[in-house]
């Protein structure tokens, strides 16, 4: 079965479909895009994910996985004999790895009026995580990116345009110099660099959603937050 066809539904912007993206990249699995138009969702997205009608969704012969975290795991499971884990092969290291990764979505995906200084304390925090997981390596996983780089590293597209509006750094190598080097070498890795959405992009992506006039990092929040969420 792992060598079945496999199918990724999702929209190129979105930060949780770069979850499946990269890890089947690291897992050297072709697959097909599906892309997704913004505002309208295609009967195979309905039908493969009934419950939250939601992207992503990863088919792998037919068969629908949802929600990005899950299928990063259902990926590190399915082709085990392919790459290195994904996930620590401590069961406490495991733990560690699954709770940062759902602080990050928690966090990241709050809407509050003092949404820099809610990111910015998340990312102090993540900077202790990071030194304590990676234990002098350059990813959260050790020596190659793992799950909990995943699930951070698909928002470094947006935090960069979060900091292009705001003019403020969120990711300082004066504040954060571990997670500084860490984005650096996730976004430069070669699993990562072909689905990283470029800056420019992405900020012009998000005044094209949003026609009325609105603070520059509230249309990018709300942009993660409503459409570009799971």
């Amino acid at each position: 079965m792992a060598s079945d066809q496999v199918k990724v539904i999702g929209a190129w912007a979105s930060p949780f479909v770069m979850r499946p993206r990269i890890a089947l990249n690291l897992k050297s699995v072709p697959y097909e895009f599906l892309q997704e138009t913004f505002g309208s969702k295609s009967e195979l997205l309905l039908k493969s994910n009934p419950v939250h009608k939601k992207i992503p969704v990863l088919l792998h012969a037919d068969k629908p996985v949802c929600e990005s975290n899950i299928i990063v795991e259902y990926v590190d499971e399915t082709w085990s004999a392919s790459g290195p884990s994904m996930l620590p092969s401590n069961p406490y290291d495991r733990a560690i790895a699954r709770f940062w990764a759902a602080y990050i979505d928690e966090k990241l995906r709050e809407k509050k009026k003092a949404v820099l200084a809610q990111v910015e304390e998340g990312t102090a925090l993540l900077e202790k995580a990071f030194i304590d997981c990676s234990k002098g390596k350059p990813f959260f996983n050790g020596e190659h990116i793992g799950y909990l780089d995943i699930a951070f590293g698909c928002f470094l597209g947006w935090l960069r345009v979060t900091e292009l509006a705001a003019g403020h750094k969120i990711l300082d190598e004066a504040k954060t110099p571990s997670l500084s080097k860490w984005a650096e070498q996730f976004c430069n890795d070669p699993a990562v660099k072909p689905v990283m959405p470029e800056t420019a992009t992405l900020a012009e992506f998000a005044k094209k959603i949003f026609a009325k006039p609105r603070p520059k990092l509230t249309v990018v929040v709300d942009l993660c937050v409503e459409f570009l969420q799971e």
